[in-house]
């Protein structure tokens, strides 16, 4: 079952689960890297209780599936701007998840819950995808410091934006998207910091659409700044948590291991800077244990007798939940 937000998803695995006869996994691009893999192991996995996938499109990026039918919950999404259709190549990516060589469905099935949508499938299904006819480059460092050379500055979003403006290329080429790098160099930009250190935060895997990812990377950089190492400890307080019982609980601990993701990426680049690394890591395994215990935990119920998965449970420790927002400071007063 294919749908595209997390309070879909939730729904539907729900809906699904309380008639009783099949219990699902979940994949959707916010859940960590480790989990989404968990959950597709477990889906493919004969022994396993868990025979039905209700996902987002991310099931079409680097997961080894074995899917016979793919199902269409709607044919729109909404795409950080507004609600649109799906293009031929997003229905067709999807599609093909169904019925893969190799796979242990060869040949597969696509539909859509609503009859109302079966036109459009059908027709994507049918079209020629489009030729890819231009490449997206990204501006490289070395660039960029030419371009502050040039014009007497060190501040990145400045230089970042007249370098998109003034950028001229053959018509095989185009510009990537950087919104996500000049939200972040508008960031950065505030602290007294190399022009190359703005450059690798800008790169970092930070979501700017996630309030608390992007307050951690915040205080990583003002860190840096002002004292050249960042200890984990002095934004993250490990603590005794509980596997989230809400799913505002669960989006919260999804954001605390992007920011313990983000740690971890940025001591590989920082490498005496962020010197926690093994902390972090093992941190943020505990979150994705934790999210995996929660996803466990809200399978099918009936009669007040839970089903149990055939799998191993992997955690039994239990830790205290409203340490979520004590992890990080910055966010406690945002979230009252």
């Amino acid at each position: 079952m294919v749908t595209f937000s997390r309070r879909e998803i939730y729904k539907l695995k729900r809906k699904i689960e309380m008639a009783g006869n099949h219990l699902c996994s979940v994949v959707y691009g916010s859940l960590p890297p480790e989990t989404r893999t968990k959950q597709a192991t477990m889906f493919n996995d004969e022994a396993s209780d868990l025979n039905v996938l209700v996902a987002s499109d991310a099931i079409g990026m680097g997961l080894n599936l074995n899917i016979s039918r793919i199902i269409f919950s709607t044919l729109k999404k909404f795409d950080g701007i507004c609600t649109r259709e799906l293009t031929v190549p997003e229905i067709k990516q999807i599609a093909g998840r169904a019925g893969r060589y190799g796979s242990k469905f060869p040949v597969g099935e696509v539909t859509c819950l609503d009859a109302e949508d079966l036109p459009l499938l059908h027709s994507s299904l049918k079209s020629p995808s489009p030729i890819i006819e231009r490449a997206g480059l990204f501006p490289t460092f070395d660039l960029l410091s030419v371009y502050s050379r040039l014009h007497g500055t060190d501040f990145l979003h400045p230089i970042l934006e007249r370098f998109l403006d003034k950028a001229k290329l053959s018509p095989d080429y185009f510009i990537a998207d950087c919104e996500d790098m000049l939200k972040v160099a508008a960031i950065v930009d505030e602290l007294p910091l190399a022009l190359r250190d703005k450059y690798i935060f800008c790169q970092s895997p930070v979501d700017v659409r996630d309030d608390i990812s992007t307050q951690g990377l915040t205080q990583f950089a003002e860190n840096y700044a002002k004292k050249g190492i960042v200890r984990l400890k002095e934004i993250f307080t490990p603590g005794t948590l509980r596997v989230p019982t809400t799913h505002n609980q669960l989006q919260e601990l999804e954001s605390v291991h992007k920011v313990l993701e983000l740690y971890v990426w940025l001591s590989y680049r920082f490498d005496d800077s962020f010197p926690d690394r093994e902390l972090a890591a093992s941190q943020k395994s505990i979150c994705s244990m934790l999210i995996e215990e929660y996803l466990e935990r809200s399978g099918w119920q009936q009669q007040g007798q839970r089903r149990v998965l055939r799998t191993p449970r992997k955690m039994r420790r239990e830790y205290d939940a409203l340490q979520l927002r004590g992890y990080f400071r910055e966010i406690d007063a945002r979230s009252k």
